[in-house]
């Protein structure tokens, strides 16, 4: 079959598409639509979500899940259907028996809809599974790839880190999300040196976060995500607590669920905090904005975690910057670039539950220094962290490739 095309048709591969927890694909893909790319989502997992954002509907592109090996026999059909559509099969043979079965499946299921669907190139979100899948049917295909890399697909333990770097030097380009990242990558990885890496912050759609800075009747804090290690809430339950202890009971309400709810919920009770402390359990976008909007201080007291998992540049935090609400994070990974220490936002090192609860206490105290923390917040956000110029980056970054490959 003919790899000639003669527009732009981006394939997005995610493994779970939709994810509650993944606005920022969501975001992006929506963005670079209204710039006039057209998109198909190929969807690796089915989603085993219930609860969606309204924000989905806004997605124009058809999704296809890409489904997985059941049955040997599925196997042989499937090299039956490849046969003649697929002619780079024999040549990529070795590969394919070298990854996982289910892998390698879907690479071939992949690759055939790259061809039906006239895709011109192939961008994954994370180095793991939907980049593992994008390249093998790249290679099946001759349709480039590239891909966004995050924090776990990069700080977790289970990273291989010759995968990673074989992925890196068979891409067309790397995106990542934060200057911390971009170093990480040309330190670590040989191939980082040949492929081009680019930073490209994820943009918000500032429309749907209004800026609203106020000072709420009474003092309240609130926190956004899964509740896992990581997000270190057991230092912000550890921060109310002393907050308590020395006089000022502040309520604070956790957003999100995790595997971790159970064990976060028997501190709190251990501490005497039941009264102060509630989990909301996940919900819907607007309701997360809301809850955002009338606290009085964001927390996002991240950790790198036991298995080295850490977050790069929580989304929820810079939303939290552009509603107006005063932010409190730590120095982990990239959250500095947007939460800088006495400008936009007031920073304390991991793990630090007497530092955090101090830095809450004095954004209470000071509405000044809070007006100015969330002021200059917004600023920032807008100029560095909007998803128009995300978008913008982003086919910048892919138009420029597919020239240099034409010449």
């Amino acid at each position: 079959m003919s790899h000639e095309r003669t527009a732009e048709r981006i394939g997005y591969v995610v493994k779970m598409y939709p994810r509650f927890s993944e606005t920022f694909i969501v975001s992006e893909i929506i963005a670079r639509e209204e710039r006039g790319a057209d998109v198909r989502i190929f969807s690796l997992r089915p989603t085993v979500d219930v609860r969606f954002h309204d924000t989905l509907a806004r997605v124009a592109a058809p999704v296809e899940q890409i489904p997985r090996p059941t049955r040997v026999s599925e196997l042989w059909e499937l090299l039956g259907e490849a046969h003649g559509v697929l002619p780079r099969v024999p040549h990529v043979l070795e590969e394919l028996l070298a990854a996982d079965v289910a892998d390698a499946a879907q690479a071939i299921r992949l690759a055939i809809a790259v061809e039906r669907e006239g895709i011109t190139a192939l961008h994954a979100h994370f180095a793991s599974l939907a980049t593992t899948v994008a390249r093998l049917a790249s290679h099946l295909t001759g349709v480039p790839y590239a891909f966004t890399a995050h924090a776990k697909d990069l700080f977790h333990e289970s990273v291989d880190p010759q995968d990673v770097d074989r992925k890196i030097a068979d891409a067309s380009h790397v995106v990542t999300v934060s200057d911390f990242n971009l170093r990480h990558l040309r330190e670590r990885y040989p191939a980082a040196a040949r492929t081009p890496i680019h930073r490209v912050y994820n943009g918000l759609d500032l429309d749907r976060f209004p800026y609203a800075p106020g000072r709420p009747a009474s003092p309240s804090i609130v926190a956004v995500g899964r509740l896992v290690e990581k997000k270190g809430f057991a230092d912000l339950i550890a921060a109310v607590h002393l907050l308590r202890e020395g006089g000022r009971a502040v309520p604070c309400r956790i957003v999100g669920a995790g595997e971790r709810e159970g064990e976060l919920r028997a501190l709190v009770g251990a501490l005497g905090l039941d009264d102060l402390v509630t989990f909301t359990g996940p919900l819907p976008q607007g309701e997360v904005r809301a809850e955002v909007a009338r606290a009085s201080v964001f927390a996002a007291p991240c950790v790198v975690g036991s298995d080295g998992n850490a977050d790069g540049l929580p989304t929820v935090l810079l939303e939290a910057m552009a509603l107006g609400t005063p932010c409190i994070s730590t120095d982990v990974t990239g959250i500095t670039e947007a939460v800088r220490h006495g400008e936009t936002g007031l920073v304390v090192p991991q793990h630090a539950p007497a530092a955090l609860a101090a830095a809450i206490a004095r954004v209470l105290d000071d509405p000044a220094l809070a007006e100015t923390l969330a002021r200059r917040a917004r600023a920032l956000v807008e100029s560095t962290f909007d998803v128009r110029r995300q978008a913008r980056e982003l086919d910048e970054i892919a138009r420029a490739r597919s020239l240099q490959e034409v010449a």
